[in-house]
C-alpha cells in the first residue's frame, strides 16, 4: 500500500509546485517593452563588401541606387538616413559619381552641410580627373563656411583638371580672394542648373525645394540691406515685416528656416543627433 501512495504523493507535490510557480509569476510586473530602434538601419561598409563578394565598386553602385530610391519619399528627404548611407557609399568607393551629386544636392543644400561636404571632400581626392567635385566643394566652402581662401584653393584644383572651364574657375578663385562676388547669386545659378539637369523627377523636386529655399535667402538679404539703410542694424527677422520691407517672411519648403547670425541672415542647418556642428 505505501508503494501505491508514493506516485500519488509525487504527483500532488508536483502539482503544488507548479501552482505555486504559476501564482508567483502572475504577481510579477510585465517587463517593459524594449525601446523601439530609432532611424533606419544602414549596413556597414565591411558587411556590404562581404555581401557583394568583395566587389566594392558593385556594392557602392547598388547601394547608391537603393538610397536614391528610398531616401526620398512624399516630397521630403530622410536626411538622417542619407547622411549615414552616403558616408558608407563614400567609404566603399569615394569616386562614385551619383553619390557625390546626391550628397551635394540633398545633404549640403538640405541643411546637413558638414556631412555632405565630407562626401565631396572624398570625391575631390578620389576623382583626380574631375573638375565638378572641386567646383561643388569650393562653392560650398565660400557660401556656407565663408572660407574664401580654402574655396579659392579648391577651385584652382578644379581649374587644373578642366579643359574647357579652367579660365572661369580661376577667375572665380581670384574674385573669392578679393571678396568681389555675390555668393548667393552664383550659388542660386549653379543649384538651378543642377535641378534643371536632373533626370529623376523625385530628385528634381527635391532640388527645386532647395532652389526655392535659396531664393528666400536672397530675398531676405536684399530686404536686410534696404532695412539697414533706413533703420540701422537688423536685430530680428520679423522687423522686415513690421517695417513694411516684406509682406511676410519667406517660407522654407525644407521647414528648417532662416536665422540672423552675427548680423547676417543665414540658412539654418539641420541638427544631426550625435554629431556636433564643426566650424
Amino acid at each position: 500500500m505505501p508503494q501505491t501512495r508514493a506516485p500519488l504523493l509525487l504527483a500532488l507535490l508536483s502539482f503544488a509546485l507548479f501552482a505555486g510557480i504559476a501564482f508567483w509569476r502572475a504577481q510579477q510586473p510585465l517587463p517593459a517593452a524594449p525601446p523601439a530602434v530609432q532611424g533606419r538601419v544602414v549596413i556597414s561598409a565591411p558587411v556590404l563588401l562581404a555581401l557583394y563578394g568583395g566587389d566594392r565598386f558593385l556594392a557602392a553602385n547598388l547601394e547608391t541606387f537603393r538610397l536614391a530610391a528610398t531616401g526620398m519619399e512624399h516630397g521630403q528627404t530622410d536626411t538622417h538616413y542619407l547622411v549615414r548611407a552616403q558616408q558608407v557609399v563614400a567609404e566603399l568607393n569615394a569616386c562614385q559619381e551619383d553619390n557625390y551629386y546626391l550628397a551635394n544636392g540633398l545633404l549640403t543644400w538640405g541643411g546637413a552641410v558638414e556631412e555632405g561636404n565630407e562626401v565631396l571632400r572624398a570625391a575631390v581626392e578620389c576623382r583626380f580627373w574631375d573638375e565638378i567635385p572641386p567646383f561643388f566643394y569650393g562653392i560650398n566652402l565660400a557660401f556656407f563656411q565663408h572660407n574664401n581662401e580654402e574655396a579659392a584653393r579648391v577651385l584652382e584644383i578644379g581649374a587644373q583638371r578642366s579643359s574647357q572651364n579652367a579660365a572661369a574657375l580661376r577667375k572665380l578663385a581670384v574674385m573669392l580672394r578679393a571678396e568681389q562676388f555675390a555668393d548667393e547669386r552664383l550659388a542660386l545659378n549653379y543649384l538651378t542648373q543642377q535641378r534643371d539637369g536632373a533626370s529623376d523627377p523625385k530628385l528634381r523636386d527635391m532640388l527645386d525645394k532647395r532652389v526655392i529655399r535659396l531664393q528666400g535667402l536672397i530675398d531676405l538679404r536684399e530686404a536686410q540691406r534696404q532695412f539697414e539703410i533706413e533703420h540701422g542694424p537688423l536685430t530680428d527677422l520679423q522687423e522686415l515685416v513690421t517695417q513694411d520691407i516684406l509682406d511676410e517672411l519667406p517660407t522654407d519648403p525644407l521647414r528648417l528656416g532662416y536665422e540672423l547670425r552675427d548680423g547676417s541672415i543665414e540658412l539654418k542647418k539641420l541638427k544631426i543627433a550625435g554629431l556636433e556642428e564643426r566650424p
